[in-house]
């Protein structure tokens, strides 16, 4: 199964993020991609609350989701909308951080709202309050599809093990981690995260990422790690795009999930035990 990786330097500008995105996705359907892979946040990046509230829309006004529905419906391919940040209709105004997941038809398979949220101190000069902007989902999704059973995550989720083997232990080949990682994490730990969850659940990871100095109209401007990465289910990877934005192609051979998981059945293996004294 051939799966695309798309890395862009997302913008605080929706159509211009959409324009570009509806290029790459069309360019990944031509090389003969049959999942698609968009990052995190691919209609927004903003660290400006005003900006947000400016442009970013409801989930069924979104343009960037609409355009990606005809694009997936018109080459007859999965798209992993690796997330968009959408409006909610929470009293305190927070939004959703949600991947979203469309079929060849078009309609939109599956919904994950990313749990984790990334409320950190990266550095005396970096700090991130998620939840101060975006409501945390409370409900793990497995896509279960033609091509795969796909585990849906986002971005500071890959720090948290126990939502990718219960992902894994539901049935899932294949775990999305559609990401905005900061430069200063992503050097540190990305590729040793993203293949821990591979080798521990025994399934192929693919983490399209966010890339780039992102222009901001309003508001800092954000940096991200950018390496996506494809990673085999023994913990190899498959392929590293580097830092420059552009369309990573991989081939994929779902029987390396059983086989890895029949040398290393530790998805079987959990046992109670009573909690630290």
């Amino acid at each position: 199964m051939r799966a695309a990786l798309l890395q862009l330097t997302a913008s605080d500008d929706p159509a211009r993020n959409l324009s570009i995105l509806r290029g790459m996705v069309r360019d990944a359907v031509a090389q003969g991609a049959k999942l698609i892979c968009t990052p995190e946040v691919s209609n927004c990046v903003s660290a400006s609350r005003a900006r947000q509230l400016e442009v970013l829309c409801h989930e069924a006004e979104d343009p960037m989701l609409a355009a990606m529905r005809e694009e997936a419906a018109k080459a007859g391919v999965w798209l992993a909308l690796g997330s968009v940040a959408v409006r909610t209709d929470e009293a305190d105004g927070r939004f959703a951080n949600r991947s979203l997941l469309i079929g060849p038809d078009g309609a939109v398979h599956s919904r994950y709202d990313k749990i984790h949220m990334f409320d950190v101190e990266v550095s005396a000069t970096e700090t991130y309050r998620e939840s101060a902007g975006y409501r945390p989902g409370d409900r793990a999704v497995l896509a279960r599809t033609p091509l795969a059973a796909i585990g849906l995550s986002i971005c500071y989720d890959l720090r948290f093990p126990q939502l990718y083997r219960a992902l894994a232990q539901a049935g899932a080949e294949i775990l999305l981690v559609p990401s905005a990682f900061s430069p200063v994490t992503g050097a540190a730990h990305w590729e040793t995260l993203l293949r821990a969850r591979a080798i521990e659940t025994g399934s192929f990871v693919l983490a399209a990422a966010q890339t780039g100095r992102h222009a901001a109209t309003e508001g800092r401007a954000r940096e991200t790690w950018g390496h996506s990465l494809a990673v085999d289910p023994w913990g190899a990877v498959i392929v590293d795009a580097g830092t420059a934005t552009g369309i990573t192609i991989v081939d994929l051979d779902l029987a390396e999930v059983a086989q890895a998981r029949r040398r290393v059945p530790s998805l079987a293996h959990d046992r109670p035990y009573d909690g630290p004294a």
